[in-house]
């Protein structure tokens, strides 16, 4: 009996395992000698481009059929020419990932200039982790606290509509009364930051601390920037005297509406594949993601970029997205009429 029982456990696991060998192999027979494109919204540097080129060196190895990774920049429109790419013309086959600014799923459902994409159909792999966004001021420009720009107007560049260069201070502007004058046009966040140390513009908002301290240390470490506002969920502890963007609400209706635009910063510097990729491919891609984020190489390398990592999964990247997209009719309707005007 006990012999019998033994012979079909063990044909049992033969069988499990062919089955899912037989997976394994199609999946490492796919991507033997393929190229991975790792698309990235920014430009060269900064945070988002260097973590995409940092796990372009390190994922391969946890991928099977050890496919070679580069990284594309792809810049331009907030954000949107990237993740429209991603949704409408790259191959849905698992060789293309992304990482593009955590405001996209956002600008899908209260803005919508130029969308191509629905943020839901994605396969989210996960998130790098997050960071507060900042706006900030330069500490020529005279502006010290939120106070100064409700009362005169503070010129303050942008990218493009769906980036949080321009999201949050049109909110603020809109919602609150405030006096930020957007200049769009920069093709680059990297672009904007020079404008904003060469005095073309006197703030930017939408930086993450983290990408502050990585490409421009010597604004936080050398008093060259005053921090007007952060938008997040909680107050950062280094700045822990500055108020959340949604604090600065003076009723319940603005508070719900800045609440709801202050959901990016939650997902992070995320990444993802194309919808439509076979669901063996994306599972594959997430374990190596997930594997990438708990090795001490690529861990290693993030640290000597000054890159926080407080990584999270698909699973929840996912969940992030789809609150942010399903949001009831009537807050994005709410939201919606105070925005969709830019001020």
């Amino acid at each position: 009996m006990r012999s019998s029982v033994l012979a079909a456990l063990i044909a049992f696991g033969i069988g499990a395992c062919g089955v899912a060998c037989a997976q394994a192999d199609v999946v490492e027979d796919f991507y033997k000698g393929k190229t991975i494109t790792v698309v990235t919204s920014t430009g060269v540097g900064g945070p988002f481009d260097l973590t995409a080129r940092a796990l372009a060196r390190h994922m391969p190895r946890f991928m099977p059929g050890r496919p070679t990774m580069i990284v594309r920049n792809m810049p331009g429109g907030g954000h949107v020419l990237a993740t429209n790419f991603m949704y409408t013309q790259a191959d849905k086959d698992g060789t293309t990932i992304a990482t593009v600014n955590n405001s996209v799923p956002l600008h899908q459902v209260l803005d919508g200039r130029g969308v191509r994409y629905d943020a839901r159909k994605f396969n989210w792999l996960g998130s790098t982790g997050t960071s507060n966004l900042m706006t900030v001021a330069w500490h020529t420009s005279g502006f010290k606290t939120m106070d100064d720009v409700m009362a005169r107007e503070l010129v303050i560049g942008a990218t493009g509509v769906g980036s949080g260069t321009f999201i949050y201070p049109n909110a603020m502007n809109v919602v609150l009364g405030s006096k930020f004058k957007i200049v769009m046009g920069y093709k680059s966040t990297a672009e904007l930051d020079l404008a904003l140390e060469r005095g073309e513009v006197a703030a930017r908002s939408g930086a993450s601390l983290a990408g502050i301290l990585q490409e421009r240390p010597a604004w936080i470490k050398g008093n060259r920037v005053i921090v007007l506002n952060q938008i997040g969920d909680v107050r950062d502890p280094a700045f822990p005297q500055v108020p959340l963007m949604h604090e600065l609400a003076k009723t319940p209706e603005q508070r719900a509406i800045l609440n709801l635009i202050s959901l990016p910063p939650a997902l992070g510097r995320p990444f993802f594949t194309t919808p439509d990729t076979p669901a063996d491919r994306v599972a594959a891609l997430r374990r190596a993601f997930e594997a990438t984020m708990k090795d001490e190489a690529f861990l290693n390398e993030a640290k000597q970029l000054n890159l926080e990592m407080n990584p999270f999964g698909g699973a929840r990247a996912a969940a992030i997205v789809n609150e942010t997209v399903n949001v009831s009719p009537e807050l994005i309707a709410k939201a919606k009429a105070v925005l969709d005007s830019p001020k």
